[in-house]
């Protein structure tokens, strides 16, 4: 997937969180979207991710080349971040269940192998609401790292994840490294010291009028 942005802004109110933003994130390629706390990096991702919209400009996607039909892109990204809510009465396996029936996993994987793979197969049928704040992490990676998707978007991937986590989520990028665009919003090197290229949200970030 190629995801190209044009003139791009976004507000709140009265605020510009970003404006005039002109990129192209091209297939296979791993990119960090940084910059200073409140610079915008979370509204970009979630604007690329198809959950927020813009205020002008234009963001199209395209696959093989051939730009895809509003709505299309969703089948086509996978989205994690530690903001993102999980449905709580449901138990691990139960949710991996449900993400599964909305959009397929990677070939020969099922829920219970995503379980295994994230070290939760032992909290398999506990509600998400008793899990760990690390564990809830987990789960949100590993339904986007496993989804079929060509484009992966992490935002602070790396939050409440202890050692054993952050090894899991190391291996995890290793493996789809080059396979898959990637997009990483983190202000922690730690989490995008792999990346092709580095890019600065703070360059489209308007001065606050005086």
């Amino acid at each position: 997937m190629r995801i190209c942005l044009t003139d791009a802004g976004k507000r709140f109110q009265r605020d510009w969180i970003f404006r005039h933003a002109g990129f192209q994130f091209t297939p296979g390629r791993s990119y960090a979207i940084t910059g200073p706390n409140g610079s915008g990096k979370s509204t970009l991702l979630q604007v690329i991710g198809g959950m927020a919209g813009l205020s002008e400009g234009h963001i199209e996607y395209k696959s093989s080349e051939q730009p895809l039909e509003s709505g299309q892109e969703r089948d086509l990204l996978s989205f994690a971040a530690p903001y993102m809510e999980l449905i709580e009465e449901m138990s691990g396996l139960e949710f991996l269940q449900f993400h599964a029936g909305l959009r397929p996993l990677l070939p020969d994987l099922t829920p219970k192998d995503l379980l295994e793979k994230a070290g939760l197969a032992g909290a398999a049928t506990k509600q998400i609401r008793h899990y760990s704040s690390g564990m809830k992490q987990r789960l949100r990676l590993a339904q986007a790292f496993f989804s079929q998707s060509t484009a992966l978007i992490l935002d602070e991937p790396c939050t409440n994840l202890d050692r054993t986590g952050i090894a899991l989520y190391e291996k995890w990028i290793d493996d789809c490294r080059g396979e898959r665009l990637v997009l990483i919003g983190s202000n922690m090197e730690s989490e995008y010291s792999f990346c092709d290229e580095i890019v600065q949200v703070q360059q489209w970030k308007l001065p606050r009028p005086h």
